[in-house]
């Protein structure tokens, strides 16, 4: 996925950063609201991790923006402030979930895994591909082989496709997930790892749809 982090805090942003990067994730970190707000502008994200005390403002008045222009981004609230009525604010304001510092990094994993799942429609951490077994919260993949070996771009593209339940995805949104800001986006990657999947999973497992993207078929 996609995720947005924002924290000012640089030990606690490295290490979220490098977990939910070595948890298959593509994350850019803004420090203040205003660098937030400029790469919302910018990207559409799938997630957005979000602390409250900011040096600019208070992350509560991001995620009413967010809302009040109707978006449906998921927010996970990471925070200090852990009274009752600081996470009543939180989740009224239209958080999706509510972590308070100190967490463990494990818990925010499971966190993210599952509001994930919720927004794409199905909670269901076990999916079907065909004759192929899908883990998305353990990010593994069973056949009547045994384990498939993914690397991690293959992951990124069956994951977003599972999610899509169906749909089409364009190449520009994939590349989205696959690419940071400040990254060289090489023009024949997605078809590379599109077409290492259908050697994984077979040929029949993504449709290719011309000039509009890909589809999962399950």
């Amino acid at each position: 996925m996609r995720i947005l982090l924002i924290e000012d805090d640089v030990g606690l942003g490295t290490a979220v950063r490098d977990r939910i990067t070595a948890d298959g994730h593509l994350p850019d970190w803004a420090q203040t609201l205003a660098d937030a707000r400029a790469c919302l502008s910018t990207v559409v994200y799938d997630l957005v991790l979000l602390d409250m005390m900011l040096p600019d403002g208070h992350g509560l008045d991001l995620l009413r923006g967010l809302r009040r222009d109707r978006s449906d981004v998921p927010v996970i609230v990471l925070t200090a402030m852990d009274r009752i009525t600081d996470r009543i604010d939180g989740l009224n304001a239209g958080a999706d979930d509510y972590l308070v510092k100190p967490f463990d990094l494990a818990e925010l994993t499971a966190r993210i895994g599952a509001v994930a799942r919720r927004y794409a429609g199905d909670p269901n951490p076990h999916l079907m591909l065909n004759e192929y077994s899908v883990d998305l919260a353990g990010r593994v993949v069973r056949g009547p082989g045994g384990i498939v070996d993914l690397g991690q771009r293959e992951w990124i593209i069956l994951e977003t496709l599972l999610q899509a339940r169906g749909g089409v995805v364009s190449k520009s949104r994939l590349e989205d997930r696959f690419y940071s800001f400040d990254a060289e986006v090489e023009s024949n990657t997605i078809e590379v790892y599109v077409s290492r999947l259908r050697k994984k999973l077979g040929r029949n497992s993504i449709e290719t749809l011309r000039n509009l993207g890909y589809r999962i078929l399950r």
